[in-house]
């Protein structure tokens, strides 16, 4: 068997890798035209961090798994085709802000008919809106010979940025969307017989396309509503003296609830959580469910107030004032453990406060210098990048700084050594810990003045 993906990417590049990995029967290529992409997926230094992620292309790049420009071929040779290119919320038109951009998903499908000379299995990753399976067959179809048959698959991905691997070598489940016909189920099992290699059989659930579409949007919009309600009652905590991760804990212990997602912080980010709540809030509306779609609008709602409160807390902190002043930003992924910064709360916690003049010094140990950069608009914004700077570690943010923020959660933010970088801080020093990280009266104890999320 041959596979291709569609898009070298932060899921097709990692699960191409774990499928060519668990399966070295199988010949897995992965295109994308844009040409720096692929040369790092094919370099030492790949595009994506993830734990893991270089042992397992190492093993198998150049014998079963190949990175390419040349999109034509690996069309034409594969007997599977996933399709895993972006599909950004719309910045214009109808539905701009809401609904998802599937322009680039059309364009597979018009490569993929115009490269087949035979009938292929064309499976949907990218996480898209409900029934555009039917709008991608309609594509193909119109777009090949009659002697050419196409077998759409959903199979949405489940992988949470920093444990990707894991939840490619170990997932909850995987879940297979196809046609009820003889044909439909045909090429479920085929791909269902691709992650049987290495996955429980009771773990492959195949249900109809519209089910696996929605599901997708479904599982992310109540884990993001999860991450919004815990923080909504973290406002609460900080009012009546309660503890947020005191109360998670607690309410955790119920199996009815479980203890998943109830981890308090200054707001939710990545590449999912807010596009398909509003891509699902747009399905909403188009079906005539305003009140359906008004509830999960206000999850989205609940994260950007999060974020806003955080902003203002340093700013009322600091004697309502920032202007002029270093504030000291420890974390710039949107989680531990990858170098994403899509949706990032430290983008918008730092655009905030370069509105209010503050100066900024910033430090993630994977995300570059020039991501950071592009984020905060510092070339397009007047006085931005004079504002901002990248620096080399922890310690060196700190220096001369008003005022410390950690907006991601990185292991080694746990370990720092604090009475050291309350030295080297402007008194009075405040910390701002946005994911309750650090000992909090370790750190009154040395002198700072400490807010942490929910307490």
């Amino acid at each position: 068997m041959k596979i291709c993906c569609l898009g070298a990417g932060y899921v097709g590049g990692p699960t191409m890798a774990m499928i060519a990995h668990k399966c070295p029967h199988i010949t897995v290529t992965v295109a994308d035209i844009n040409e720096a992409r692929i040369a790092a997926w094919n370099s030492d230094e790949l595009p994506v961090f993830e734990p893991g992620l270089d042992e397992i292309v190492m093993s198998s790049r150049g014998t079963n798994l190949f990175f390419t420009t040349d999109k034509v071929t690996a069309i034409r040779e594969a007997d599977v085709i996933f399709v895993s290119v972006g599909t950004p919320t719309k910045t214009y038109g109808a539905a701009a802000g809401r609904a998802a951009d599937l322009k680039y998903v059309e364009l597979c499908a018009r490569d993929i008919a115009a490269h087949s000379d035979r009938s292929k299995i064309v499976v949907e990753k990218s996480t898209i809106p409900v029934r555009t399976a039917e709008s991608l067959k309609a594509v193909l179809c119109a777009n090949s010979s009659d002697s050419i048959s196409f077998q759409v698959l959903s199979n949405p991905e489940f992988l949470a940025e920093g444990t990707a691997m894991e939840d490619l070598d170990d997932p909850d489940r995987v879940l297979i969307g196809g046609e009820e016909t003889p044909e439909g189920k045909a090429a479920m099992e085929t791909l269902a017989g691709v992650y049987a290699t290495w996955i429980s059989r009771d773990k492959i659930i195949q249900t109809n396309l519209w089910s696996s579409e929605l599901s997708k949007l479904v599982a992310n919009a109540f884990l993001a509503q999860r991450i919004s309600s815990i923080n909504s009652i973290s406002a609460l905590c900080e009012e009546t003296g309660a503890n947020v991760d005191e109360v998670a804990s607690a309410i955790g212990k119920d199996s009815r609830i479980g203890s998943k997602f109830l981890k308090s912080s200054v707001g939710f980010g990545g590449s999912c959580f807010q596009k398909d709540l509003l891509n699902l809030v747009y399905l909403c509306e188009h079906f005539g469910l305003p009140e359906v779609a008004q509830y999960w609008r206000s999850v989205i709602g609940m994260n950007d107030w999060q974020k806003r409160r955080f902003s203002n807390r340093i700013i009322n902190s600091l004697f309502n004032t920032v202007n002029g002043k270093r504030i000291a930003i420890l974390g710039f992924a949107f989680k531990k453990d990858t170098n994403d910064t899509r949706e990032s709360p430290a983008i918008y916690v730092g655009r905030d406060l370069l509105e209010e003049e503050a100066s900024l010094a910033i430090y993630d140990p994977k995300v570059t210098s020039d991501q950071i950069y592009l984020d905060l608009g510092a070339k397009s914004e007047p006085n931005h990048e004079e504002k901002i700077e990248v620096c080399s570690d922890a310690y060196e943010a700190v220096e001369g700084a008003h005022a410390l923020a950690i907006l991601t959660e990185w292991d080694e933010f746990r370990d720092l050594d604090y009475r050291k970088i309350y030295d080297r801080m402007m008194k009075p020093a405040f910390i701002f810990d946005g994911r309750n990280i650090a000992n909090r009266k370790e750190l009154i104890d040395i002198g700072f003045n400490v807010y942490a999320i929910g307490r």
